[in-house]
């Protein structure tokens, strides 16, 4: 019998994904102080593409150096330095995985030590009870801004494209800019752009049809997606359902599904709505209707570190498994499970009482692996959650203050 897992996948475009395993997104802020990849980006995707994941998305790429979700990212934009974006892809795909930039606009998750632009489609501020100052008050988008990012969004895949990526994601979950117009939560406009659901969708699926239409037929377009908000009265799975049906006549290649933003971090195991989410594959079992009902393949993320895991998320009818914070502690996960079967690696938890402490502080030790693996290190997997939250917001505020200085940001 073949083992699922490592059988390749054709897309819709022809193009084949040689097993069903992807290194999903995560937030890795290593790139230099001109928002590019260097070598640091460079030695953390060369021990992923030794791994034997089949595919590589980025961690958030983004399409306007003055909106980033934090300080350390990557922006490409038109006048960028491609060379180092070649050589990124070229070192992701060595191992004939294939490779996708995740594209993002931040919208109002930009952090107000920042500065730079706060832009959403309402002018509705994170509530993030007594933490909701790290963030300020969004401008409500005009029409210009709203065409701007679309143009944004298709120069940085175009850009991609011309680096060698074999296709893009786009971010259109975790509360970011596409999510925002997407969640009546956030969305309170009355022009085009929302209202309906058929118009809080206008701004993803124009960014798709855009894409698709400068990027050609065999350039791999896939979609970030919340399968829910998990926040009363948000975006939720019918929302999600009807979504991904007007995706289909763009000729998406595939929808990941995921779910939360900053206040309700459901990516991270937890809910702001009082669903209860399992402690692996937290998505499961919620998206049992998408998968009935989509004409696009589907790819699951969310907590998936165990095989016989991510075996049940192919047979509820995915076909990709999405893997993020187990291949930052354990970057050969993939070529484990194909020699050692039953092998359980063991995660880390936080759980702490404060919940957006607790989320930061399971980011910040994330991120202390991927900082290791860029300097060719081990990851670990017994550091103090406080002590990585407290270094790691250290070495934020450092990258912070180099950001503004290179931008010449003042304001904010």
């Amino acid at each position: 019998m073949t083992d699922r897992l490592f059988n390749s996948y054709t897309l819709p475009n022809g193009s084949v994904i040689p097993n069903r395993i992807a290194k999903a997104a995560m937030e890795e802020n290593l790139a230099n102080a001109k928002q590019q990849p260097d070598s640091a980006l460079f030695a953390l995707y060369d021990a992923w593409a030794k791994g034997g994941v089949g595919l590589m998305i980025t961690g958030n790429v983004m399409v306007d150096r003055y909106a980033m979700t934090g300080p350390g990212g990557v922006a490409l934009e038109a006048d960028s330095d491609l060379a180092p974006f070649t050589q990124w892809a070229s070192i992701a795909k060595q191992n004939n995985a294939r490779v996708w930039m995740q594209l993002n606009h931040p919208g109002r998750q930009v952090f107000k030590a920042m500065g730079g632009k706060n832009l959403a489609p309402s002018a509705i501020a994170l509530d993030l009870g007594k933490h909701s100052s790290m963030f300020s008050q969004p401008k409500a988008m005009t029409h210009e801004q709203i065409n701007d990012v679309i143009s944004r969004f298709v120069t940085t895949a175009s850009l991609a494209q011309q680096a060698g990526f074999d296709g893009v994601q786009i971010h259109a979950a975790h509360g970011y800019l596409l999510a925002q117009f997407l969640s009546p939560l956030t969305n309170k406009r009355s022009d085009e752009w929302g209202g309906s659901l058929e118009n809080r969708s206008k701004l993803l699926l124009e960014v798709v049809k855009q894409v698709r239409q400068h990027c050609g037929d065999k350039f791999d377009i896939a979609v970030k997606l919340n399968s829910a908000d998990f926040q009363r009265g948000g975006f939720d799975i019918d929302d999600a359902e009807k979504v991904i049906a007007m995706l289909a006549q763009y000729q998406v290649d595939m929808v990941e599904l995921s779910g939360g933003s900053y206040e309700a971090p459901a990516m991270q195991g937890r809910s702001a709505d009082e669903r209860t989410l399992a402690r692996e594959a937290y998505f499961l079992s919620l998206t049992s209707q998408l998968v009935a009902k989509s004409t696009i393949p589907l790819m699951l993320t969310g907590g998936i570190s165990r095989k016989a895991i991510a075996e049940q998320v192919l047979d509820a009818g995915f076909v990709m498994c999405g893997v993020a914070s187990a291949l930052a502690f354990y970057p050969t996960l993939a070529s484990l499970w194909q020699t050692q079967p039953e092998y359980s690696p063991q995660l880390p938890r936080v759980d702490w009482q404060n919940k957006t402490l607790a989320g930061l502080a399971t980011m910040a030790m994330v991120k202390r692996q991927l900082r290791r693996m860029s300097q060719g290190q081990a990851p670990q997997t017994n550091d103090s959650p406080l002590w990585c939250l407290v270094v790691d917001q250290f070495n934020t505020k450092q990258r912070t203050k180099r950001y503004r200085h290179q931008l010449g940001i003042t304001h904010g």
